[in-house]
């Protein structure tokens, strides 16, 4: 499964099931794993890794 499909059927998901309340949390959860990848080479992850 491609992850394109898997985000779909999220979508289709929150969306025939109504789950609102999940958006806010999967939108954090992605957008703090693309701010993880894209420090972990720099000298930013130090400093974002003492916050957690």
């Amino acid at each position: 499964m491609s992850k394109l499909a898997a985000l779909a059927d999220l979508w289709a998901y929150l969306r025939i099931k109504k789950k609102w309340w999940l958006a806010p949390i999967i939108l954090f959860l992605i957008l703090f794993g693309a701010i993880v990848v894209l420090t972990e080479g720099s000298a930013i992850a130090p400093f974002i890794y003492t916050v957690f």
